[in-house]
């Protein structure tokens, strides 16, 4: 498949017949940012069912790391359900769960042995590890981020600060999660300049939260992104996650790293921890980590997951055929894709950057390998989000055969498949660069 190719203005008539029929039986809750109907895919390619071709920069929100039914997966998916399609890893064994699990022991972001609780998606990874927390600390008590997304399901989304629609309706929340800013040295906090703001805003939890709200002896874990994925791939400095690490260490509360989005090799690392090296003691791991199947993890070092039978489980976590996906996601990663990854994702990173030079509208380019955000202002002294123009740019790349989505207020996330080219990522950076210029246009003719 090559692209990308406009044949029929999106939708065209098959995608629009195929929407009036969801519309009509599937949960309006879904956020569908454009009219893409998708017919089949390959690489870093989509076809829709019109005919029309786009390059993927979304990997389906950061799940096809190593592409669209790349053919080794495909090939490790037939051949174990040929075997067998489910048996429950709750109740019983099979060689594809255990090999994944001594897979991920040997590649988790922390030294010494681990152990991995299966479940089928990041906000179920996420809910193992609040469980976990509790059950390996006896403590209740939560710290999170402001920005922050770790799922949907209450207990995640007790977790959760990245947009109130999120949250709207659905209180009362999990007791006992406290919220502390985020080093977003873009947009400071505390009003810092980028080159001064660091970790400074974890003062907030050592002089604000334990000192005024809740002691840090009954605090069970924090949970943070290394790079916050749905609140606008902020990228912290290293010092910040280095010194939550030093505070966490120093009160007995577990560090939890949700690599949800930002881990499996995407930024160019197997997961974002390791580039600020710090050492996590647990881990939640789902997206990128199957391919495109179902699968979430909560990988933890050993003695803190010593919980018994029957604590927690999952019918489906762990399915065969998930596992066998991963299995060859992770082969995949390791033989080239993570370093694809680092390589492209600088390319890709320096192009959308050069844009800065040509558009008012770029304020912020940052990202590690490819998950990088491309964050619209008004005006660049001020900083004032661009939310109508940001959702202009997205719809304008899409009619030009480019998929992108927003994150964060005024974001633009570029997450393609671990797959993707230096050749690609020019094309993604030329169009995004016309649709750019197609928003700035429309600007000034008001």
């Amino acid at each position: 498949m090559q692209g990308p190719s406009i044949r029929v203005p999106p939708p065209g008539p098959k995608a629009a017949a195929l929407i009036a029929r969801d519309r009509a039986v599937v949960s309006p809750s879904y956020t569908r940012g454009y009219p893409l109907v998708v017919e089949r895919a390959s690489g870093a390619f989509v076809e829709d069912v019109d005919g029309n071709v786009f390059l993927d920069c979304t990997a389906g929100i950061a799940v096809n790391s190593t592409g669209h039914s790349h053919p080794d997966v495909v090939r490790a998916i037939r051949d174990q359900a040929e075997l067998f399609l489910h048996m429950s890893g709750t109740d019983f064994y099979y060689e594809p769960q255990v090999r994944l699990a001594e897979k991920l022991a040997a590649i988790a972001p922390f030294r010494g042995a681990a152990r991995s609780f299966f479940g089928n998606s990041g906000t179920e990874a996420i809910e193992a590890c609040i469980k976990l927390a509790r059950y390996a600390t006896k403590r209740q008590h939560f710290i999170a981020f402001l920005g922050a997304f770790h799922g949907r399901t209450m207990g995640s989304l007790s977790l959760t600060a990245s947009k109130a629609v999120q949250r709207d309706g659905f209180a009362p929340f999990m007791p006992g999660v406290f919220h502390a800013p985020y080093a977003d040295c873009y947009r400071c906090p505390l009003g810092l300049d980028p080159d001064q703001c660091a970790a400074e805003c974890l003062d907030e939890i050592e002089r604000g939260v334990f000192l005024q709200i809740v002691s840090p002896d009954q605090v069970a874990a924090v949970v943070v992104e290394p790079i916050q994925g749905e609140g606008g791939y902020v990228v912290p400095p290293d010092q910040f996650l280095q010194r939550l690490r030093a505070i966490t260490a120093a009160h007995g509360i577990l560090f939890v790293a949700d690599e949800v989005q930002s881990g499996m090799g995407r930024t160019g690392r197997m997961f974002a921890i390791e580039h600020s090296g710090v050492e996590p003691d647990v881990v939640a791991i789902a997206k990128g980590i199957a391919s495109g199947l179902p699968l979430g993890v909560a990988t933890a070092r050993s003695e803190l997951m010593t919980w018994p039978p029957g604590a927690h489980a999952s019918t489906f976590g762990g399915n065969p055929v998930s596992c066998a996906a991963a299995l060859a996601t992770i082969a995949l990663l390791e033989e080239r894709l993570v370093a694809n990854a680092a390589d492209v994702g600088a390319h890709l990173l320096a192009g959308l950057r050069s844009l800065a030079d040509k558009h008012p509208l770029v304020g912020d380019v940052r990202g590690r390998g490819l998950m990088i955000g491309v964050e619209l202002v008004r005006d660049r002294a001020s900083k004032t989000f661009a939310v109508e123009e940001r959702n202009a740019a997205v719809l304008a790349a899409f009619s030009r055969g480019l998929l992108v989505l927003g994150a964060g207020k005024s974001s633009v996330r570029f997450s393609p498949p671990l797959v993707l080219t230096r050749e690609q990522a020019d094309t993604a950076v030329a169009i995004f660069d016309a649709a750019l210029g197609d928003v700035e246009a429309r600007r000034v003719s008001r």
